[in-house]
Protein backbone atom coordinates (compact mmCIF):
# COMPACT_ATOMS: atom_id res chain seq x y z
CA UNK A 1 0.00 0.00 0.00
CA UNK A 2 1.31 3.46 -0.77
CA UNK A 3 -0.04 6.99 -0.46
CA UNK A 4 -0.26 9.75 -3.29
CA UNK A 5 1.54 13.06 -2.22
CA UNK A 6 -0.69 15.10 -3.96
CA UNK A 7 -3.10 13.80 -2.50
CA UNK A 8 -1.28 15.10 0.95
CA UNK A 9 -0.25 18.70 -0.36
CA UNK A 10 -3.67 19.01 -1.73
CA UNK A 11 -5.87 17.96 1.19
CA UNK A 12 -3.22 18.40 4.27
CA UNK A 13 -4.38 17.24 7.67
CA UNK A 14 -6.82 20.00 8.87
CA UNK A 15 -5.47 21.83 11.92
CA UNK A 16 -6.10 20.93 15.07
CA UNK A 17 -8.45 23.16 17.17
CA UNK A 18 -7.09 23.54 20.77
CA UNK A 19 -10.59 24.47 22.11
CA UNK A 20 -14.14 23.07 22.05
CA UNK A 21 -17.77 23.27 24.21
CA UNK A 22 -18.79 21.20 26.60
CA UNK A 23 -21.82 20.42 24.70
CA UNK A 24 -19.56 18.74 22.12
CA UNK A 25 -17.69 16.82 24.53
CA UNK A 26 -20.62 15.62 25.89
CA UNK A 27 -22.04 14.46 22.58
CA UNK A 28 -18.98 12.67 20.80
CA UNK A 29 -19.02 11.09 17.44
CA UNK A 30 -18.36 7.28 17.62
CA UNK A 31 -15.10 6.04 15.72
CA UNK A 32 -14.47 2.23 14.81
CA UNK A 33 -10.70 1.69 13.85
CA UNK A 34 -10.17 0.24 17.28
CA UNK A 35 -7.33 -2.63 16.52
CA UNK A 36 -7.14 -3.62 20.11
CA UNK A 37 -10.64 -4.79 20.11
CA UNK A 38 -12.46 -4.23 16.88
CA UNK A 39 -15.74 -5.30 18.28
CA UNK A 40 -15.91 -2.65 20.40
CA UNK A 41 -15.83 1.07 19.86
CA UNK A 42 -13.32 3.68 21.99
CA UNK A 43 -15.42 4.34 25.50
CA UNK A 44 -17.20 7.90 25.75
CA UNK A 45 -14.77 9.73 27.62
CA UNK A 46 -17.67 10.85 30.32
CA UNK A 47 -20.97 9.39 31.02
CA UNK A 48 -24.03 11.73 30.74
CA UNK A 49 -27.00 11.96 32.85
CA UNK A 50 -30.10 13.87 31.33
CA UNK A 51 -31.71 15.78 33.63
CA UNK A 52 -34.26 19.04 33.62
CA UNK A 53 -31.11 21.39 33.99
CA UNK A 54 -29.23 19.77 31.15
CA UNK A 55 -26.07 17.32 31.61
CA UNK A 56 -24.68 16.54 35.02
CA UNK A 57 -21.44 14.22 34.43
CA UNK A 58 -21.50 10.71 35.84
CA UNK A 59 -18.34 8.53 36.28
CA UNK A 60 -19.11 5.08 35.92
CA UNK A 61 -17.67 2.75 38.57
CA UNK A 62 -13.85 1.95 37.19
CA UNK A 63 -13.77 -1.46 35.34
CA UNK A 64 -11.16 -4.60 36.79
CA UNK A 65 -8.48 -4.77 35.33
CA UNK A 66 -7.04 -8.39 33.74
CA UNK A 67 -4.25 -6.96 32.39
CA UNK A 68 -0.75 -7.65 34.27
CA UNK A 69 0.54 -5.92 36.99
CA UNK A 70 2.61 -2.89 35.67
CA UNK A 71 5.99 -3.37 36.70
CA UNK A 72 6.92 0.52 37.28
CA UNK A 73 5.56 3.10 35.69
CA UNK A 74 7.48 6.08 37.49
CA UNK A 75 8.43 7.13 33.73
CA UNK A 76 4.89 8.02 32.65
CA UNK A 77 4.25 11.28 33.77
CA UNK A 78 0.72 12.00 35.93
CA UNK A 79 -0.14 15.46 35.05
CA UNK A 80 -3.54 16.63 36.97
CA UNK A 81 -4.22 19.97 35.26
CA UNK A 82 -3.74 22.29 32.18
CA UNK A 83 -0.80 24.00 33.83
CA UNK A 84 1.17 20.86 34.46
CA UNK A 85 0.23 19.59 31.27
CA UNK A 86 1.71 22.62 29.26
CA UNK A 87 4.80 22.87 31.58
CA UNK A 88 5.64 19.13 30.82
CA UNK A 89 5.38 19.78 27.03
CA UNK A 90 7.43 22.81 27.77
CA UNK A 91 10.31 20.94 29.76
CA UNK A 92 10.30 18.51 26.88
CA UNK A 93 11.82 20.97 24.17
CA UNK A 94 11.68 18.69 20.78
CA UNK A 95 11.56 15.35 22.17
CA UNK A 96 8.86 13.86 21.57
CA UNK A 97 5.49 13.55 24.34
CA UNK A 98 3.38 10.78 24.03
CA UNK A 99 0.32 11.68 26.07
CA UNK A 100 -2.79 9.07 26.37
CA UNK A 101 -5.87 10.74 27.65
CA UNK A 102 -7.42 8.00 29.68
CA UNK A 103 -10.65 7.51 31.99
CA UNK A 104 -11.13 5.34 34.91
CA UNK A 105 -14.26 3.69 33.31
CA UNK A 106 -12.70 3.01 30.30
CA UNK A 107 -11.26 -0.56 29.62
CA UNK A 108 -9.65 -0.10 26.67
CA UNK A 109 -7.35 3.08 28.57
CA UNK A 110 -6.75 0.06 31.27
CA UNK A 111 -5.61 -2.38 28.46
CA UNK A 112 -3.29 0.03 26.65
CA UNK A 113 -1.28 1.60 29.40
CA UNK A 114 0.58 -1.42 30.24
CA UNK A 115 2.07 -1.21 26.75
CA UNK A 116 2.52 2.59 26.70
CA UNK A 117 4.85 1.93 30.51
CA UNK A 118 6.54 -0.82 28.39
CA UNK A 119 7.37 1.81 25.95
CA UNK A 120 8.23 4.39 28.39
CA UNK A 121 11.22 2.07 29.91
CA UNK A 122 12.69 1.08 26.27
CA UNK A 123 12.21 4.92 24.48
CA UNK A 124 14.62 6.84 26.57
CA UNK A 125 14.75 9.51 23.99
CA UNK A 126 10.45 10.12 24.24
CA UNK A 127 8.14 11.69 27.21
CA UNK A 128 4.83 9.70 28.27
CA UNK A 129 2.37 11.07 30.23
CA UNK A 130 -0.98 10.02 31.13
CA UNK A 131 -4.03 12.20 31.37
CA UNK A 132 -7.03 10.91 33.73
CA UNK A 133 -10.37 13.15 31.80
CA UNK A 134 -12.22 11.69 34.47
CA UNK A 135 -10.53 12.54 37.53
CA UNK A 136 -11.52 16.01 38.26
CA UNK A 137 -12.89 19.44 37.05
CA UNK A 138 -9.33 20.08 36.14
CA UNK A 139 -8.63 17.66 33.64
CA UNK A 140 -12.31 17.20 31.98
CA UNK A 141 -11.42 21.20 30.88
CA UNK A 142 -7.83 19.93 29.80
CA UNK A 143 -9.66 17.63 27.96
CA UNK A 144 -12.26 19.77 26.52
CA UNK A 145 -9.43 22.16 25.33
CA UNK A 146 -7.59 19.37 23.41
CA UNK A 147 -10.77 18.12 21.82
CA UNK A 148 -10.48 14.75 23.74
CA UNK A 149 -13.90 13.12 23.56
CA UNK A 150 -13.09 9.39 22.83
CA UNK A 151 -10.43 7.69 25.17
CA UNK A 152 -7.79 5.82 25.16
CA UNK A 153 -6.42 8.80 23.10
CA UNK A 154 -3.02 9.66 21.86
CA UNK A 155 -1.60 12.72 21.06
CA UNK A 156 2.22 13.51 19.78
CA UNK A 157 3.49 16.43 20.86
CA UNK A 158 6.89 18.21 20.19
CA UNK A 159 7.92 21.55 20.65
CA UNK A 160 4.70 22.04 22.08
CA UNK A 161 2.72 21.60 18.72
CA UNK A 162 0.14 18.17 18.18
CA UNK A 163 1.91 16.42 15.29
CA UNK A 164 -0.40 13.54 15.43
CA UNK A 165 -3.39 11.92 17.08
CA UNK A 166 -4.45 8.37 17.18
CA UNK A 167 -7.81 6.79 18.77
CA UNK A 168 -8.76 3.49 19.82
CA UNK A 169 -5.34 2.08 18.66
CA UNK A 170 -3.84 -1.45 19.61
CA UNK A 171 -0.18 -2.10 21.07
CA UNK A 172 1.39 -2.14 17.55
CA UNK A 173 -0.12 1.04 15.86
CA UNK A 174 1.19 2.50 19.51
CA UNK A 175 4.83 1.18 18.81
CA UNK A 176 4.76 1.94 15.07
CA UNK A 177 3.47 5.43 15.56
CA UNK A 178 6.26 6.18 18.53
CA UNK A 179 8.95 4.63 16.51
CA UNK A 180 8.07 6.78 13.20
CA UNK A 181 7.38 9.65 15.54
CA UNK A 182 10.41 10.29 18.05
CA UNK A 183 13.08 7.34 16.62
CA UNK A 184 16.26 9.40 17.42
CA UNK A 185 18.36 6.19 18.91
CA UNK A 186 18.00 3.41 16.27
CA UNK A 187 20.50 2.90 12.65
CA UNK A 188 18.57 4.78 10.79
CA UNK A 189 19.99 8.45 9.94
CA UNK A 190 17.66 11.13 9.80
CA UNK A 191 17.92 13.10 6.60
CA UNK A 192 16.60 16.67 6.72
CA UNK A 193 17.80 17.99 3.56
CA UNK A 194 19.14 17.61 -0.29
CA UNK A 195 22.89 18.68 1.65
CA UNK A 196 22.10 15.67 3.87
CA UNK A 197 21.20 12.86 1.11
CA UNK A 198 24.71 14.52 -0.60
CA UNK A 199 26.70 13.92 2.91
CA UNK A 200 25.63 10.43 2.94
CA UNK A 201 25.69 9.20 -0.40
CA UNK A 202 29.71 10.84 -0.35
CA UNK A 203 30.43 8.81 3.07
CA UNK A 204 29.49 5.47 1.49
CA UNK A 205 31.40 6.01 -1.62
CA UNK A 206 34.24 4.79 -0.54
CA UNK A 207 32.94 1.39 1.29
CA UNK A 208 30.22 1.16 -1.32
CA UNK A 209 27.43 0.21 1.37
CA UNK A 210 24.14 -0.13 -0.59
CA UNK A 211 22.04 3.06 1.25
CA UNK A 212 18.50 2.23 1.73
CA UNK A 213 16.52 5.71 1.65
CA UNK A 214 13.16 5.26 2.91
CA UNK A 215 10.76 9.04 1.82
CA UNK A 216 7.49 9.21 3.65
CA UNK A 217 5.48 12.05 4.84
CA UNK A 218 4.63 12.76 8.41
CA UNK A 219 1.61 11.90 8.24
CA UNK A 220 1.06 8.97 6.25
CA UNK A 221 -0.08 5.91 7.29
CA UNK A 222 1.52 2.84 5.50
CA UNK A 223 4.78 5.21 6.01
CA UNK A 224 4.27 4.76 9.70
CA UNK A 225 3.25 1.09 9.64
CA UNK A 226 6.43 -0.25 7.60
CA UNK A 227 8.83 1.79 9.64
CA UNK A 228 9.61 -0.56 12.81
CA UNK A 229 10.41 -3.20 9.51
CA UNK A 230 13.04 -0.31 8.91
CA UNK A 231 14.37 -0.01 11.95
CA UNK A 232 14.16 -3.64 12.60
CA UNK A 233 16.30 -4.41 9.38
CA UNK A 234 18.82 -0.97 9.62
CA UNK A 235 20.42 -3.30 13.31
CA UNK A 236 20.38 -6.47 11.20
CA UNK A 237 21.80 -4.86 8.32
CA UNK A 238 23.98 -2.43 9.70
CA UNK A 239 27.59 -4.10 8.58
CA UNK A 240 26.40 -4.23 4.68
CA UNK A 241 23.33 -1.51 4.37
CA UNK A 242 22.79 1.94 5.71
CA UNK A 243 19.17 2.96 6.14
CA UNK A 244 17.92 6.40 5.85
CA UNK A 245 15.08 8.27 6.27
CA UNK A 246 13.41 11.52 5.09
CA UNK A 247 10.08 12.88 5.62
CA UNK A 248 9.32 15.16 2.11
CA UNK A 249 6.54 17.26 3.74
CA UNK A 250 9.18 18.85 6.62
CA UNK A 251 10.70 21.16 4.27
CA UNK A 252 11.00 23.30 0.77
CA UNK A 253 14.42 21.42 0.53
CA UNK A 254 12.85 17.83 0.91
CA UNK A 255 9.72 18.51 -0.69
CA UNK A 256 12.09 19.40 -3.82
CA UNK A 257 14.46 16.11 -3.53
CA UNK A 258 10.94 14.36 -3.89
CA UNK A 259 10.51 15.81 -7.02
CA UNK A 260 13.62 15.35 -8.44
CA UNK A 261 13.39 12.34 -7.28
CA UNK A 262 10.29 11.42 -9.41
CA UNK A 263 8.56 10.49 -6.06
CA UNK A 264 5.09 10.16 -6.86
CA UNK A 265 3.91 7.76 -3.72
CA UNK A 266 5.16 7.32 -0.38
CA UNK A 267 6.36 4.81 1.08
CA UNK A 268 9.10 4.83 -2.08
CA UNK A 269 12.43 3.10 -0.80
CA UNK A 270 15.38 4.73 -3.01
CA UNK A 271 18.25 2.30 -3.63
CA UNK A 272 21.52 4.00 -4.26
CA UNK A 273 25.28 2.63 -4.51
CA UNK A 274 28.07 4.54 -5.22
CA UNK A 275 26.74 7.47 -5.97
CA UNK A 276 24.35 6.25 -8.23
CA UNK A 277 19.86 4.98 -7.93
CA UNK A 278 20.46 1.51 -8.62
CA UNK A 279 16.58 1.21 -7.96
CA UNK A 280 13.29 1.34 -6.42
CA UNK A 281 10.21 -0.02 -4.18
CA UNK A 282 6.92 1.34 -3.81
CA UNK A 283 5.08 0.32 -1.14
CA UNK A 284 4.60 -0.87 2.76
CA UNK A 285 5.17 -4.48 2.16
CA UNK A 286 8.00 -5.90 4.96
CA UNK A 287 8.35 -9.08 2.62
CA UNK A 288 8.76 -7.13 -0.68
CA UNK A 289 11.10 -4.07 0.67
CA UNK A 290 13.39 -7.66 2.17
CA UNK A 291 13.16 -8.81 -0.67
CA UNK A 292 13.76 -5.85 -2.89
CA UNK A 293 17.18 -5.18 -0.39
CA UNK A 294 18.10 -8.50 -0.94
CA UNK A 295 18.02 -8.22 -4.52
CA UNK A 296 20.18 -4.88 -4.66
CA UNK A 297 22.72 -7.01 -2.15
CA UNK A 298 23.29 -9.49 -5.19
CA UNK A 299 21.42 -11.96 -3.30
CA UNK A 300 19.36 -14.12 -6.17
CA UNK A 301 15.81 -13.97 -4.71
CA UNK A 302 12.52 -15.67 -6.01
CA UNK A 303 8.90 -15.34 -5.35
Amino acid sequence: MAASITKFISNPPSPISSHSSFNHLLHPQMVSNNSLLKSRSPSKLFHNNRTRRGFAVKAAAPVPSTSKKVESDERVLKVHSAQEFDEALKAAKNKLVVVEFAASHSYHSRQIYPFMVNLSRTCSDVEFVLVMGDESEETKALCVREKITQVPHFSFYKGMEKIHEEEGIGPDTLVGDVLYYGDNHSAVVQLHSREDVEKLIAEHKADHKLIVLDVGLKHCGPCVKVYPTVIKLSRQMSDTVSFARMNGDENESCMGFLKDMDVVEVPTFLFIRDGEICGRYVGSGKGELIGEILRYQGVRVTY
